[in-house]
């Protein structure tokens, strides 16, 4: 089985052929992390929570100081409900990554959606003192206000969104969650097979110097909210 042909099925939406390239590849190699990342993320795509959970437990097993594996498992774990394990997740890649912004705005999101709005305020406001110049933390940050019947508040971080992207302020807040979306090293994946992870004792602090600006890269903020749309529209339907 071919990983480049698991990976251009998964982006072409054909998660049934991508889950069985997966399930084989797994099955040759059981100590590589992409292909569970993969397949966890395709059964996260098939509405297979407990599986989709049971791969990213084994991703925490194999690297359990992955910033991007912690907040994967927080998606779904939300997704089935489980919204206290979902924030103490969460928590946890904060806590390994405290100076990167974007944990404070995918922590943020998630309690938005959870109904914790001082919450999210409080964790929006940290991401924009990290990082001043994110647009997408003052569009939601305005959204979370203006929720709260704080219309002058929310304004003004629409305008100061519109001022810093270029465009009008969005009506609805970017997925930032940060989960079973695109990761840092996705781009890499699909110009070469992975090795096996060389890190089994990889320490928290070398893990955040690798990762620091990673996850504030605008391409990788876009691919996982391109993912986590097909999660939420997904879930959405089958509710309505």
């Amino acid at each position: 089985m071919n990983f480049e042909k698991g990976v251009a099925q998964y982006k072409e939406g054909n998660f049934e052929a991508a889950l069985t390239i997966f399930h084989e590849l797994i099955l040759q190699d059981r100590e590589n992390p992409t292909f569970y990342l993969y397949r966890g993320r395709i059964l996260t795509r098939l509405g297979k929570g407990l599986e989709a959970l049971a791969d990213f437990d084994v991703l925490i097993q194999l690297e359990p100081y992955n910033t991007d594996y912690i907040s994967d498992r927080a998606v779904v774990l939300h997704l089935l409900g489980r919204n206290e394990e979902a924030i103490e997740e969460l928590d946890r890649a904060a806590n390994l990554d405290p100076n990167n912004p974007y944990r404070y705005s995918s922590r943020a999101y998630l309690k938005d959606r959870i109904g914790d709005l001082a919450g999210a305020i409080a964790d929006y406001e940290k991401a924009i003192e990290l990082d001043p110049e994110d647009a997408v933390a003052y569009n939601n940050l305005g959204l979370v206000e203006e929720k709260m019947g704080r219309k002058e508040k929310a304004q003004q971080n629409f305008t100061k969104a519109d001022a810093l992207s270029g465009y009008p302020p969005k009506k609805e807040p970017e997925q930032v969650l940060q989960a079973s979306g695109t990761t840092s090293s996705e781009k890499r994946e699909e110009k070469t097979t992975p090795q096996k992870s060389k890190t089994p004792g990889l320490t928290a602090s070398h893990f955040i110097s690798v990762l620091k600006g990673i996850f504030t890269e605008p391409a990788t903020r876009k691919e996982f909210a391109a993912f986590l749309t097909g999660i939420f529209v997904k879930k959405s339907s089958k509710n309505s």
